[in-house]
């Protein structure tokens, strides 16, 4: 079934959710994981699409899960990972830019006004996203996305955001790749923020 969803073009979204809806049997996989229905639904589909003979076997080289990572993988709470990462920069940045006491949405962002700095919608977004995002390298992108992610703390737990991953959504990329799947990941997050700590 999930094989077919993925040659649909379901949306990464949807084929998280299969995962969940769908469950998975005993035996020391998925530890973490209550006994369910959808556990077991999880290694019922590993099993028949890695048993060779199996009506539903799907070689290896076919084998590819695609799962979202905002809200699948780590926390999306209290808002995306990457904007707070932006609210940061703005701060970090706003001593060479004195205009942006007054100018929106830096301006709401500098006294701590989410509200405020996400009320224009995504044309803030952008603004924000260019001065904290452009005009620097991959490279010094990465180094200070690093720097943030070795540094900063979440504003509920105080955890590093590194940590703030689902143990459950973590066994089952590991429980794929250990049966031959591919795992990748989607997002609305951008690539550049994300590949200095996705692999870790």
């Amino acid at each position: 079934m999930l094989r077919r969803v993925f040659r649909t073009g379901c949306s990464a979204a949807a084929i998280a959710c299969l995962f969940f809806s769908a469950a998975a049997a005993g035996g020391e996989q998925l530890p973490s994981w209550h006994d369910s229905n959808s556990r077991d639904a999880i290694i019922d589909f590993v099993e028949r699409t890695t048993t060779p003979g199996s009506a539903d076997f799907v070689e290896v080289a076919e084998r590819i899960a695609v799962f979202d990572n905002d809200g699948t993988l780590w926390s999306e709470q209290p808002l995306y990972f990457q904007v707070l990462y932006m609210f940061d920069r703005v701060r970090d940045l706003a001593p060479d830019h004195p205009q942006w006491k007054s100018e929106e949405p830096f301006a709401s962002v500098l006294k701590n006004d989410i509200k405020g700095a996400l009320a224009g919608g995504d044309a803030a977004l952008i603004k924000l996203a260019m001065a904290t995002h452009g005009s620097i390298s991959t490279e010094e992108f990465a180094t200070e996305v690093s720097a943030w992610l070795a540094a900063a703390k979440h504003p509920t737990t105080g955890k590093p955001y590194t940590e703030m991953i689902y143990q459950p959504m973590l066994e089952v990329l590991d429980y794929l790749r250990a049966n031959g799947y591919q795992t990748f990941i989607v997002s609305g997050g951008g690539i550049d923020f994300m590949r200095p700590w996705t692999g870790e």
